[in-house]
């Protein structure tokens, strides 16, 4: 480059476009809703919100370093191997994930058990990988790991909020409803705490209804199909 031609100018690092990578996933492409990735553990460990949020953060650690490793090394990775680099990258965030999990939140890690090690198998994650950090450098593959995890993560709290208030009057483990709010709430009409909707097929219909109520706020999802 000649000292007269001008540097093209750097784009700001949070420009429109890196701020879509961030807004997106939690609405028009949320990776739950939209695109039915990563269900598995919005049925299965949403019982309560305590877990919800642990989950969602381990994701975010291993999304966020992920696609920033992959993003680094996407001009070293020979094609014919880079879905096992991608899962050696994934396999070794996901073991510090368990091991800090296990060294300073026992209980959690005993109930969450085999899924954080399932976050190896996260169509989320290997998805980003392979569609966006292959592609890009490693701060909008920051940006949209953050964005992906946000999206993931308002789910998996919808749910268990639902799950934990109504199926165990509880949040965050501590009784909501006690005598004498229960006479003048809905325990007043005799509702009571129903064990079903622990169970995860209570999950899928909780799904089910954000999905509903997003389309029905926004009539371009469904026109778009």
């Amino acid at each position: 480059m000649s000292e007269n031609q001008e540097k093209a100018p750097r784009e700001p690092l949070f420009s429109k476009k890196n701020k879509r990578l961030m807004t997106d996933p939690i609405d028009n492409d949320n990776p739950v809703t939209l695109q039915v990735l990563g269900i598995c553990s919005a049925l299965a460990i949403t019982v309560s919100i305590e877990q919800a949020l642990v989950m969602t953060g381990s994701v975010f650690f291993v999304l966020g370093m992920g696609n920033i490793i992959i993003s680094m090394l996407r001009n070293l990775i020979p094609s014919r191997i880079r879905i096992i680099v991608q899962l050696v990258v994934v396999a070794a965030l996901v073991i510090i994930v368990n091991e800090v999990l296990k060294a300073y939140m026992p209980d959690i890690a005993e109930k969450l058990s085999v899924f954080v090690g399932l976050i190896i198998t996260n169509c989320i994650i290997m998805g980003r990988f392979e569609a966006f950090a292959m592609g890009n450098k490693p701060w909008p593959s920051f940006l949209d790991a953050v964005g992906n995890t946000l999206g993931y993560g308002i789910v998996l709290v919808l749910v268990s909020l639902m799950r934990e208030v109504f199926g165990a009057g509880k949040l965050f483990g501590f009784e909501l409803f006690g005598d004498r709010i229960a006479k003048t709430g809905l325990y007043k009409y005799g509702y009571m705490d129903n064990n079903l909707i622990i169970l995860a097929p209570f999950a899928l219909f909780a799904v089910a209804l954000i999905i509903w109520a997003q389309r029905a706020r926004n009539k371009a999802l469904i026109e778009d199909e």
